[in-house]
Parts: structure tokens; C-alpha cells; sequence
């Protein structure tokens, strides 16, 4: 964990990971940021102190599609359908096969994969 107030870099954030990733993203959320988290994947701890909530004016919006009535989840693939720009999305997404899941984590944790990644088992 670093500092409970870091450089301010973004404007807002998707976080999947929680512990002290989430805690380093929200104390480098900028003034009125909003910081969504739906993962636990390094776990449920949240190390961090209220000062980005409090000097910096940043949301935690927790996310939970399980839990969400159909009719919210329809209305949102709906929105996707229509406002997602695919070919954005294509441009940052790689495609890496099931043996080049330990190097790739490895080049994620060292802060070089920028985008989305998706696992073919396939390959």
C-alpha cells in the first residue's frame, strides 16, 4: 500500500482486484472520482483510511450483477448495444492462449498490460 493521498491520475476506475490495488487506485483518483469495484481477486481487505473519500470528494461504488434485478441487467446490455464502440474495444483487447496465463499475470503485476485480455483455452 502507498500513501493514503498519491498523484491524482485518474479521473475514474473499474477495479477488479481490491486489497491494496483498490486502495492504491482510490488514493490516485482525482477530485470527485468515482472508483467501481466488482472483483476481490487479491482480496476483501480494503487497506486505505478515508482521506480520498473525504479531501478528494471520491465515490466507491460497489457492483454486483448477480444481485440485480433483470430488468436493470437488460436495460444495461441494452445500453452497451448501443453506445459501446467495438472497434475501440478490439484495439485494446489481446488474445493470449491458456499456457501464457502465468507469464502474462506476471507482466500485470509488473504494471506493463494496458487493456483487456482475453484467455482463449482454445489456444
Amino acid at each position: 500500500v502507498g500513501k493514503p493521498l498519491q498523484s491524482q491520475r485518474f479521473a475514474g476506475a473499474i477495479d477488479g482486484v481490491g486489497s491494496t490495488t483498490l486502495a492504491n487506485v482510490l488514493a490516485q483518483t482525482r477530485w470527485g472520482g468515482t472508483v467501481a469495484a466488482y472483483g476481490l481477486a487479491q482480496g476483501p481487505d480494503l487497506p486505505a483510511t478515508v482521506l480520498p473519500f473525504i479531501l478528494r470528494h471520491v465515490t466507491l461504488a460497489g457492483v454486483n450483477s448477480v444481485e440485480a434485478p433483470l430488468p436493470l441487467r437488460e436495460r444495461a446490455w441494452d445500453a452497451l448495444s448501443q453506445e459501446l464502440d467495438l472497434e475501440l474495444l478490439d484495439s485494446m483487447t489481446s488474445t493470449i492462449g491458456l499456457s501464457e496465463v502465468i507469464g502474462h499475470a506476471q507482466r500485470i503485476l509488473d504494471g506493463q498490460v494496458r487493456g483487456r485480455t482475453v484467455v482463449d483455452v482454445a489456444l
